[in-house]
């Protein structure tokens, strides 16, 4: 009776962690780890990226090398989709470099092969809402990530500012609104404590301004998946951040396109 008992308990014990195994898998998507797995993770290397777009990246700048002192923009899927980038900002030289799904643990492990090697005169970065939504990660560990991803850059670029874009309003994702604002407000607290001429950080904030009057998040500007911007709100995103980006590129020396002398 005892070995039986025992047999059973093995057997209960086995089915739990595979059912603990089978539950991480499902609430993990695959190219992410916690952030002790993190840890153990081997670095990037330039040749053996290990994400595809990266991969497609690197390649890419083996072909055509992007100018140095451009502004690059650098995070996620709201970034990646960004297509109208070059045409949003023809006065000034821009490199777009997201990649979908990413944390800004990502755009951090990354850095030596898509943002690095550019030598650009700024970054404006968007991440976060991923880290929120799936990455296991609460408002303060976003901060942290940031931190660390400005640690990075800075480590390489001292005089490259970088310009966090703050999460903005979606219907998918509204249940986590308080935790964006939250994320927002402790990026920006960090901003404006640590900016100065030797750490240059700037925060853009154009959360409230895509809100309905009502403070809603308005479905029209957003795909059928209620997450990213369509063309409309691509258009209204660049209306509230290309002021202030412009006017950064002129206090940073960033190379105008647009004041070619005629010949």
């Amino acid at each position: 009776m005892k070995n039986f008992k025992a047999t059973q308990r093995q057997f209960f014990a086995v089915a739990l962690a595979a059912n603990v195994m089978l539950i991480g898998g499902l609430a993990l998507p695959p190219r992410y780890t916690t952030s002790a797995h993190a840890e153990a993770a081997a670095p990037a290397t330039v040749d053996a990226p290990k994400d595809p777009e990266i991969k497609a990246f690197v390649e890419a700048d083996k072909k055509q090398m992007p100018p140095t002192g451009a502004v690059l923009f650098l995070g996620s899927s709201s970034i990646r989709m960004w297509t109208t980038l070059a045409q949003d900002f023809p006065e000034i030289p821009v490199i777009n470099r997201g990649f979908g799904g990413s944390l800004v643990q990502d755009s951090t492990r990354y850095a030596d092969l898509i943002a690095i090697p550019y030598k650009p005169k700024m970054i404006v970065f968007f991440a976060g809402t991923n880290d929120l939504a799936y990455g296991n990660k609460n408002p303060e560990q976003v901060l942290q990530d940031y931190k660390d991803f400005v640690a990075k850059i800075h480590a390489s670029l001292p005089d490259t500012r970088i310009v966090y874009l703050s999460i903005n309003p979606t219907v998918a994702r509204w249940k986590q609104e308080a935790e964006i604002l939250e994320t927002n407000h402790l990026i920006e607290k960090f901003t404006f404590e640590t900016n100065s001429k030797t750490e240059k950080l700037s925060f853009i904030n154009s959360h409230s301004q895509i809100l309905t009057p009502d403070g809603q998040p308005q479905p029209s500007l957003l795909r059928a998946d209620g997450l990213h911007f369509n063309a409309e709100g691509y258009k209204i995103w660049t209306a509230i951040v290309k002021p202030r980006i412009l006017a950064l590129a002129a206090i940073d020396g960033v190379q105008r396109l647009d004041t070619a002398k005629p010949q």
